[in-house]
């Protein structure tokens, strides 16, 4: 006897709008076996299994998430819990609540505060100490470019008024030279995470299910990491074996000056063992991350012209000219798509000059290399952007005056450099392509939060009236399509992902109403009423 076949079941999705790409509404989509067979016209004539009515629902795409940090998300959510808290001693009082409720932890380690509630975003020890003086207490900004601990850490990792700041980082110091407890950029920050006990495989597992679960619940089914350390990659390729990665994730490889030319072998080990991965895992390894500069709030992102509140300092170029196109030409020619951390324009050039260096040293290959943030970009580097096939991966969330950008940002560069920053328009209008990301957990990971800041440019109480830098403004339906398509370009994925077009993936969220058709300040309000992933709605854990 013949083993019995089950056909696969035809979906039909009727009675609302599809928006199926940039510039294409329809009303009716098919789906079978995970996959986009037809629309509109096509798919009301063919026959179907089963019918879901819309009642008059939006379906689009489902979002993807071109740079964020959903391991680093989910390892802040088993820790104290200091995002959105307006003062120190509310940060503090969740440290001492979290210490008392864990008194096993031997670190505590959470995140991420908001720098801009502390003059210069300096934070002291001994605020933390009133609480907890007996373990270290480790806590991450909202930049993720700053920490701010205890005495405890200061003292485990003997950082003393005689420590020099290290090459690419800096120690905030007192008027005596003592460490004040804020690190700021990895290589300071490294002097004490370094020595913070490994999570357990769990604990790691746990926090790739919450930030996945989140995404999805955002309708993100398809992310990247944008900075995976040693050991990551292994903890994502378990979590793809076994079920708790549950959106497809690319993973991009940090490389470090100084340290990046002992890690080649070990990240092509990486992606062999990624691409031995069944096709359906969702994981993929194909690009590297370079940290050009910090952040503006900080005042350690490179800039051209000095700062106004330090006239002595232009910020910190983390890597030299010479071993960035190095470094890059290198992973290049091993076939990873360079991504690079840029804010000033300083570091912004510095990357340009990366990827020009590059593109004259090596054999020709669609290479699509990101600069992301990009927040400041001298006119003079704006075309090299299209020229060199550069992708400019922005935030669409920081496209407002927020209070970090009040406090901390406005009095280091001035207004007029203020306002040239998340020059938009003027990228698109220049021909060059243009993703979104979230940056996750520096900010929010939602999407429809974020859509339409850039339409508008106003906070969430709408503020500047007249909206900031307005003429850097672009259209929702740009900002859907920097959110779905051009993410999936970005990741080598449009040939089956990012558009609801016949024969791709069938990954697409139903919102209660037409993003097109809202006002753009109540878009963050839009629900999303159902994720599906593979043509399959998606239960959350």
């Amino acid at each position: 006897m013949r083993p019995h076949i089950l056909a696969p079941v035809r979906t039909l999705l009727i009675n609302g709008s599809i928006w199926a790409h940039f510039g294409q509404l329809t009303d009716a989509l098919l789906i079978q076996d995970g996959r986009v067979v037809a629309l509109g016209s096509d798919a009301l004539s063919a026959s179907a299994d089963q019918t879901i009515d819309l009642a008059g629902s939006f379906v689009m795409p489902a979002f993807a998430d071109g740079h964020a940090h959903p391991l680093f998300a989910g390892r802040e959510s088993q820790g104290p819990k200091v995002n959105g808290l307006q003062s120190v001693a509310e940060i503090v009082a969740e440290v001492k609540r979290f210490a008392d409720a864990n008194p096993n932890s031997k670190w505590i380690i959470g995140g991420a505060y908001e720098a801009a509630i502390v003059e210069r975003g300096d934070f002291e020890a001994h605020w933390l100490d009133e609480v907890v003086s007996d373990r270290p207490v480790v806590l991450h900004a909202v930049d993720h470019h700053t920490i701010w601990v205890n005495s405890k850490a200061l003292e485990i990792a003997g950082i003393t008024s005689m420590t020099q700041d290290p090459d690419g980082g800096t120690i905030a110091r007192g008027d005596d030279a003592s460490p004040k407890g804020t690190l700021r950029e990895p290589a300071a920050m490294d002097l004490i995470t370094k020595l913070a006990p490994e999570r357990t495989l769990q604990d790691e597992l746990d926090a790739i299910t919450w930030a996945s679960d989140q995404n999805l619940a955002a309708g993100v089914t398809c992310s990247m990491d944008a900075w995976v350390e040693d050991g990551m990659t292994e903890i994502y390729i378990e979590a793809a074996k076994t079920g708790h990665l549950k959106v497809d994730m690319n993973l991009t490889f940090l490389a470090q000056p100084g340290k990046w030319q002992s890690r080649i072998g070990y990240y092509n080990q990486m992606r062999e063992l990624v691409q031995a991965l069944p096709k359906d895992a969702g994981l993929t390894a194909r690009s590297v991350k370079f940290i050009c500069d910090g952040a503006l709030s900080a005042g350690t992102a490179a800039i051209l012209q000095p700062y106004l509140d330090d006239p002595t300092s232009k910020g910190l170029l983390i890597w030299s000219d010479a071993e960035i196109i190095e470094a890059a030409i290198t992973f290049d020619k091993e076939g990873l798509q360079l991504h690079i951390h840029a804010i000033g324009d300083a570091a912004v050039r510095q990357a340009l000059d990366a990827i020009e260096a590059v593109i004259a040293s090596n054999p020709s290959w669609d290479r699509r290399p990101v600069i992301t943030h990009a927040q400041l970009i001298d006119p003079v580097d704006l075309p090299r952007f299209a020229a060199l096939g550069v992708i400019a991966n922005f935030q669409p969330l920081w496209t407002y005056l927020d209070p970090m950008n009040k406090e901390l940002i406005l009095p280091r560069i001035g207004e007029a450099r203020n306002n040239q920053q998340y020059q938009l328009r003027k990228v698109i209008d220049s021909g060059a392509q243009v993703s979104f990301g979230s940056d996750w957990p520096i900010t929010d990971f939602t999407p429809l939060v974020a859509l339409a800041v850039p339409v508008h440019r106003q906070s969430p109480d709408r503020q500047p009236p007249q909206g900031w830098s307005v003429e850097q403004a672009i259209t929702i339906e740009e900002s859907m399509h920097f959110y779905t398509a051009a993410v999936a370009h970005q990741l080598f994925r449009e040939a089956d992902y990012g558009t609801l077009e016949v024969g791709k993936v069938a990954d697409f969220i139903i919102l209660d109403r037409n993003p097109i058709e809202t006002n753009p300040h109540e878009v963050r309000d839009i629900e999303v009423l159902a994720t599906y992933r593979r043509g399959k709605k998606v239960l959350l854990s």
